[in-house]
């Protein structure tokens, strides 16, 4: 089965081709810009509330609807990627993000920016799969983690400064400024990529098929729905009860699973799925997901809430309380990515995971009286534990794929990474709205403290499911032979 990719490859032993830094750069700066409007609102959660006439629980859909849209469009970019070039693709990703900033700058109520915001999306779930195929086919297997260090520095440091953004760009111009300032930014990245971005390959007339489409999209839609509604009004009396969405959101997931599975051994899937035969392709994914659930659930949604709503903290003091957490989170791209290059996942990814839980229980003890310095504090462990997880998680999943499952590999990593970031901003988000005592049903100390100590036990869980990550294969630093030797027999067999 042919599969598009780029013309010119890496292999194991060689070095890059000499135009994969410029092409990678263009990638990640694109990328960056948009990935960056992810999270640009979760600090104007309390203020769009206000000023369009909605619950938080209804406009914290701008953030998990743009997240759960990602989810839905990126099992579709394998097809993407077969049918169409790179070039292509990189250039409509880049059209549909510009065209819903656009629209979600002059919206004239909630609706229409969220109608903006899923447009947005949309340009946004294509250049995640592409960002990291691109990589994993043009940079050599021993400087992959360096690579994929500073593309961690987009999929994470990204959402983690867009509450600094946004909450400085509220402060003083208004929500509406957040997609105006960042309109210019996507056309400039537009016009550069159209020059620069020369990255063509084989394409063949692949088909789509739509019922996975539509058994994906009600698989993910159903089950965020119905988490999303439990919150609402405190948990009161609903329409439809928030379970129905729930039950056919599973059903469906499951079905969709199932005709993968058939589809696959045709090489007609929308998303092959045989990536998770490989084991430690799996164990990455699933302490991703976690990863994800709390970098976008807790940093960059109970947060914010938390600093405004309890400690009372302007828009634009709580934006720049998150802003020494995202750079420590950024400087540890590359470094991190290097040392995994040389000794593996496993030394990394340890006491990251120890980090990340010991962080998200100190969250648990915060209060009314608690300071500013210490949520700063205890901030900045929780990047750097994920500092340490995410370059390594990403790399060992994607490494372990042979090629031709690489942006099937990507395509599920993107996907489950959105998927884990909408759930963690629904679930968070319904914990504290259950746990209030405000008779309004917005989130208060009490809430905010209940959904920290689930935080706190999805902390635990990915500490434990750390241990499960594999042994270097030599006690001497990785080097390219024998990371090539080590995985070649897992291949085989997985195959």
């Amino acid at each position: 089965m042919p599969h598009a990719r780029p013309a010119t490859a890496a292999s194991d032993h060689g070095t890059a081709p000499p135009r994969a830094p410029v092409l990678i750069g263009v990638l990640v700066i694109s990328a960056f810009v948009m990935i960056l409007n992810e999270t640009i609102l979760s600090v104007a959660l309390r203020a769009l509330s206000v000023d369009l006439g909605v619950p938080t629980t209804t406009v914290q859909w701008l953030t998990s609807g743009f997240l759960l849209t990602m989810a839905v469009v990126i099992p579709t970019t394998g097809f993407l990627l077969e049918r169409f070039t790179p070039r292509q693709v990189f250039l409509a990703s880049l059209i549909l993000f510009s065209a819903g900033t656009l629209v979600s700058a002059l919206a004239p109520g909630f609706a229409v920016l969220l109608v903006g915001r899923v447009v947005q999306a949309c340009g946004t779930a294509v250049m995640l799969p592409l960002l990291m195929t691109s990589a994993m086919r043009l940079v050599p297997r021993d400087k992959r983690g360096a690579t994929m260090g500073t593309i961690s520095i987009v999929i994470a440091v990204a959402p983690a400064v867009g509450p600094t953004v946004g909450g400085a760009v509220l402060a003083s111009l208004g929500w509406r400024w957040m997609f105006w300032l960042v309109l210019p930014l996507a056309l400039a990245a537009l016009a550069t990529g159209a020059v620069l971005m020369r990255l063509d390959g084989e394409t063949r007339a692949v088909p789509l098929d739509l019922v996975s489409v539509v058994l994906s999209a009600l698989g993910f839609g159903g089950i965020l729905y119905g988490l999303s509604s439990i919150g609402e009004s405190g948990g009161g009396e609903h329409a439809v009860p928030p379970w129905a969405p729930i039950v056919i959101g599973l059903v469906a997931l499951g079905a969709f699973v199932l005709r993968q599975i058939r589809l696959q051994r045709q090489d007609r899937a929308l998303l092959d799925l045989r990536p998770f035969t490989h084991r430690s392709f799996s164990v990455a994914l699933v302490l991703t997901a976690l990863l994800f659930l709390c970098l976008l659930g807790v940093a960059s949604i109970l947060l914010p809430l938390y600093l405004q709503t309890v400690l009372r903290t302007s828009t634009f003091v709580s934006g720049l309380a998150l802003l020494p957490g995202g750079l420590v989170l950024g400087m540890l791209g590359r470094p991190v990515g290097r040392l995994f290059d040389r000794f593996g996942a496993r030394p990394l990814v340890i006491p990251g995971s120890l980090a990340m839980a010991v962080s998200l229980w100190l969250f648990a003890t915060l209060g009314t009286d608690s300071s500013l310095a210490s949520v700063i504090g205890i901030h900045v462990l929780l990047m750097a534990g994920l500092g340490l997880m995410m370059t390594p998680l990403m790399t060992e999943s994607l490494s372990a794929l042979p090629d031709h499952l690489y942006s099937h590999g990507s395509a599920i990593l993107s996907t489950l990474q959105q998927v884990a970031g909408a759930f963690g901003t629904a679930v968070f988000v319904t914990v504290a709205a259950l746990g209030t005592t405000d008779p309004s049903g917005a989130p208060d100390a009490s809430g905010l403290r209940l959904a920290f100590l689930v935080a706190g036990g999805i902390g635990v869980l990915a500490f434990v499911t750390s241990l499960f990550v594999r042994r270097p294969a030599a006690a001497t630093p990785r080097t390219v032979d024998t990371g090539r030797a080590e995985r070649e027999p897992s291949r085989a067999a997985s195959e």
